[in-house]
């Protein structure tokens, strides 16, 4: 049986297992066909250094879940002696993880606190990701700015017709306390700890479904996740999009980071080649096929 077979025939279980390699959340058929186009293989495999063996553990962010499983299930098809474990337990739980020894890299979808980085966690960027500004489908207002934004969040702007939409309260949906989503919007848009929200949520998936049930909803998911039974907001005339995230246009932006206890050229050589993949051709194109901005092995979140 193939692997995004097994995945789908286990979902029905309340998780999903690639191979019996990778476990998470997520179905196969919310993931993109990796490419494989001939003469185009790393440098690293063309190196002959396919006999690698061991086991990688990642455990963190539940937004990076599907660029995670991508990466993880065409590394174990070039290196089938590896054994690529990822669980989804939150940006904060992933870095105390990596910092504790628990797992070896901790999946953030956020910059790390000092206090992190005190502790010898090293941030490694891999991808770059929009954070989207969501409404029911029947809103019309198609955009907002960014100080309206912050507003709307704080509770300055609590009816749509104060932005040109209908008369219809605003339901100011967000995640809950530890996501790396919330930490990183609250950030950008200026609004930490001063946020009114109706209901706090614990994925991009339940936001989507509480916005889309919800007349007068907002709410901020994951762009990469983003389905079309919400609607997207333009920030500051910007569309949430991969071209603008990386021309800077679109200004809710975080880093999809990878961190590890130390710098890369002092982990095992498992997790080495992991980060060759991941930030070399291949992996940066399976980021992007993702819906992803891609970063390249120089990648410095500002």
């Amino acid at each position: 049986m193939s692997a995004a077979l097994w995945i789908s025939a286990l979902a029905a279980c309340g998780a999903a297992v690639w191979g019996s390699d990778v476990v998470g959340r997520y179905d196969a058929d919310d993931l993109p066909e990796p490419s494989r186009e001939e003469g185009k293989q790393e440098s690293f495999r063309e190196e002959g250094r396919t006999e690698i063996s061991g086991g990688i553990r990642l455990a963190g962010s539940t937004s990076m879940a599907r660029l995670s499983l991508a990466l993880a299930e065409r590394f174990m098809e070039i290196y089938p002696k590896v054994t690529v474990t990822v669980e989804f337990t939150g940006s904060g739980a992933g870095i105390r993880d990596v910092a504790s020894g628990i797992t070896d890299i901790g999946n953030a979808s956020r910059t790390l606190t000092e206090e992190e980085r005190a502790a010898g966690v090293v941030e490694n960027v891999v991808a770059l990701d929009g954070i989207a500004v969501c409404v029911d489908p029947d809103n019309p207002v198609a955009g907002l700015t960014m100080d309206q934004l912050a507003l709307i969040y704080t509770g300055g702007v609590n009816n749509w017709a104060l932005v040109g939409g209908r008369d219809l309260p605003v339901v100011v949906i967000g995640r809950e306390a530890g996501s790396g989503t919330r930490a990183a919007f609250e950030k950008q848009a200026g609004v930490e700890e001063l946020c009114a929200y109706a209901n706090e949520l614990d994925s991009s998936g339940a936001v989507m479904a509480k916005v889309a049930s919800t007349p007068g909803a907002i709410g901020y998911i994951s762009l990469e996740t983003a389905k079309d039974s919400v609607k997207l907001l333009k920030l500051d005339d910007a569309e949430a999009s991969a071209e603008n995230i990386r021309e800077g246009r679109y200004k809710l932006v975080r880093p999809c980071i990878m961190a590890t206890k130390g710098e890369i050229v002092d982990q095992s050589q498992v997790i080495q080649v992991w980060f060759e993949f991941v930030l070399g051709e291949e992996g940066q194109r399976i980021t992007e096929e993702i819906g992803l901005a891609a970063v390249g092995k120089e990648a410095v979140f500002p």
